[in-house]
């Protein structure tokens, strides 16, 4: 292994300093080079298997790899990866993976099926974020031989569901590895990954970067193209903007480089602003609301509410065009599930304030009907600047709305866990499947406790018994009406405000070659990403 040497003094220096020892001798690069990429952020668990959230994916998937990758022309939109196919059977209660013969773990063992029935039963099922919602049914996987696995369910599982759900929920973890561990989810072995993938996991040095470095045993023929990755910790975005403009890093992916910055380094000779390879990463803005407040458990004052955000204001001034208007909880650019015939919310602020009026919310001689406490999420610029157009957005329609701003563990306590807030800014995720992460914020009954759900109380009963049907209808066709009429039903009650859906941009130098070959690009495994000479 080549080392890296960095110091925390030069971390604290400046972007110059901070990113010189990367001015390394040519001979690095002579069998692929080095590729050296912008992070923002250092997960506690490295384990996509457990952790299914792009903060994971991004370092881990080049490492660990999942059953299947979305394709922008595979079949059903999937491209192969540790699974070669995949059938469901008719009565959805068993799925059946034929897998790639050939492949080693990084330390040499082979890859086989007591692998996945493995990860599945023992990690995705009971541990992982998303796949206890996908695995919930699961209750064997039989191996009759070491390439195939078939998974049994106890009650009808879609294999739709199945089938969208393999990218983000399916990273397969090494049986020899894990199964002697006494707790899982809480072992050491989970921040230094090992798996399949095109990239052994080699160091991480805490605040400075994951190192990662080329698998000479991978499966894929003539990859992966580059020797090494190195994920620079740069949790200051601006600075990853002049980090690419003097040539000390390669590539910035998830909008890392500000939107503000874009225009101006788009012009930058050598350097490239790519759009594409998040289609399957749709973030959606939406208002959290917390049914529990009298005023927010009466329709009209959320349908008011609706009508004082002006959407498209939003797209051209927070997201300066790289976002666009939902109509809700499912995507534009989902267009197997979204259904755009749905109540429509227009920007009115007149008609807002006469919704307010015949509801019986007078304003007194201030001016304002009631205050609301608003806690915007602290992830993004964007949702933080939101939470500032939305107070402005109230005050015009009498409502006063005091901004809460918290880190993030204290924002996901107030929200999720203490139910300590009246409105909320989130950043909600669609992963391909209405049940995967739309459903849940919606549901009734989901436990105190659970980010990005339903914590604000928010009941309907017949909304989850559509749910509840959806999650065993096994017809495609069936399941997929079922959530278009969901969407309606949602629209209609407005559990929550969804206001905008975006993707993220990469910036990268022009060298970097297969950039945003997928739509979930960021968090694929880059097994032929290049640089070119």
């Amino acid at each position: 292994m080549i080392p890296l040497r960095f110091c925390r003094r030069t971390v604290l220096r400046g972007t110059a300093l901070l990113l010189a020892p990367l001015a390394l001798p040519a001979r690095l690069f002579a069998n692929g080079g080095r590729l050296v990429v912008a992070a923002d952020s250092e997960p506690r668990n490295l384990n996509p298997a457990i952790v299914a959230s792009n903060g994971v994916f991004f370092v881990a998937s080049k490492v660990i790899e999942p059953l299947a990758e979305a394709s922008y022309d595979g079949r059903d939109g999937l491209a192969p990866r540790l699974a070669v196919a995949w059938e469901g059977s008719a009565d959805g209660l068993s799925a059946t993976f034929r897998l790639r013969q050939g492949v080693t773990w990084h330390d040499g063992k082979p890859f086989t099926s007591a692998d996945v029935a493995f990860s599945a039963l023992k990690v995705w099922k009971p541990l992982q974020n998303l796949g206890r919602l996908v695995f919930a049914n699961l209750e064997a996987v039989d191996t009759p031989d070491d390439h195939t696995a078939i998974f049994r369910f106890s009650r009808p599982t879609p294999f739709q569901l199945i089938r969208n759900a393999l990218p983000v929920v399916s990273s397969v973890v090494a049986k020899h590895v894990f199964e002697n561990e006494a707790d899982i989810a809480a072992s050491p072995l989970n921040n230094r990954p090992m798996g399949t993938g095109p990239f052994r996991f080699a160091e991480h040095r805490p605040g400075e970067y994951y190192l990662l470095e080329r698998n000479p045993d991978y499966w894929g023929e003539g990859e992966p193209k580059l020797d090494q990755i190195v994920f620079r910790v740069l949790p200051d975005r601006a600075a990853a903007a002049g980090a690419l403009e003097a040539g000390e890093i390669h590539l910035a992916a998830f909008s890392q480089v500000p939107l503000a910055d874009l225009d101006r380094i788009a012009k930058v000779e050598g350097i490239a602003v790519h759009t594409r390879g998040y289609e399957a990463l749709t973030y959606q803005l939406c208002v959290e609301i917390n049914h529990r407040r009298k005023e927010l458990a009466d329709l009209a004052v959320r349908r008011a509410i609706a009508h004082a955000i002006d959407r498209d204001f939003v797209v051209r001034t927070i997201f300066l065009g790289h976002a666009q208007a939902s109509t809700g909880i499912v995507p534009k650019n989902a267009p197997e599930f979204h259904e755009a015939d749905v109540p429509a919310y227009p920007f009115d602020v007149e008609r807002a304030n006469a919704l307010l009026d015949r509801a019986g919310y007078k304003r007194g001689q201030d001016g304002v009907r009631f205050s609301l406490r608003l806690l915007p999420a602290p992830y993004f610029t964007e949702t933080r600047q939101f939470g500032d157009y939305l107070r402005q957005a109230l005050a015009a329609i009498g409502i006063e709305a005091v901004v809460v701003n918290n880190d993030a563990a204290a924002h996901q306590k107030a929200v999720y866990a203490d139910h300590d807030f009246d409105l909320a800014v989130a950043p909600t995720v669609f992963r391909g499947d209405p049940a995967i992460s739309t459903t849940i914020l919606v549901r009734s009954g989901t436990p105190a406790g659970v980010p990005f759900s339903n914590q604000g109380g928010y009941e309907n009963a017949g909304i989850d018994a559509l749910i509840d049907e959806a999650a065993e209808t096994v017809d495609t066709a069936a399941r997929t009406a079922l959530y278009r009429r969901l969407q309606q039903l949602v629209a209609q009650d407005l559990p929550l405000i969804n206001v905008a859906e975006w993707g993220f941009v990469t910036v990268a130098s022009d060298r970097v070659a297969n950039v945003s070959s997928n739509p979930r690009w960021a968090v694929s495994n880059w097994a032929d990403t290049a640089l070119e000479s």
